[in-house]
């Protein structure tokens, strides 16, 4: 028999469901209690996994929230590519909109920001770079700067300090304002 040379990396399995018992529990914490009062054992506990395990992960639970902020809109999804510029950003915006309109995904962005302190979030480094890939479309007279400033910076700030008043926004007014002072 030949020995191997390098260990086996795990593909999923136990590893795949402790992180999405932990995810689970996170969110479901941060929905009874709000993010502030979520701590690594209070998460351990309802995740049924030993607090040294979700410790060596994140280090502390400022960290953990903003990683489990990131990871609820996925990075890697597509990003709308239908040709037209200004209905992509449109739907973009509106599937912002749609997420963070979902309580627990509010309250992962507010503690996820709170976590990020001084430095970028996770979330807006991610946002920041989808911003970017619009503005580097053929047609686009705009900065990915600008995508933030005009487009997500309003929704946000809805997000974390007018969550009530999410349902009324028309993401097509924020693509348009962008589009029509980029001209």
């Amino acid at each position: 028999m030949v020995a191997e040379s390098t260990p086996r990396r795990r593909t999923g399995g136990r590893s795949a469901l402790v992180l999405t018992s932990i995810r689970k529990a996170v969110e479901e914490l941060i929905a009874e209690r709000g993010s502030e009062a979520v701590t690594i054992p209070l998460v351990a506990e309802r995740a049924g996994v030993n607090h040294s395990s979700v410790y060596r992960r994140w280090g502390d639970a400022r960290t953990m929230i903003n990683d489990l902020a990131t990871y609820r809109l996925d990075p890697q999804r597509g990003l709308p590519d239908t040709g037209d510029l200004r209905a992509d950003l449109t739907a973009w915006a509106q599937e912002l909109i749609n997420h963070y309109d979902k309580p627990v995904n509010a309250s992962l962005l507010r503690g996820g920001a709170a976590a990020a302190g001084e430095s970028e979030s996770d979330c807006l480094r991610d946002r920041r770079a989808e911003a970017a890939a619009f503005a580097a479309r053929q047609g686009s007279n705009f900065t990915g700067d600008q995508v933030i400033d005009r487009v997500v910076s309003p929704i946000i700030y809805r997000v974390i300090f007018l969550p009530w008043t999410l349902t009324e926004v028309d993401a097509r007014t924020y693509v348009d304002i962008l589009c029509d002072q980029s001209s």
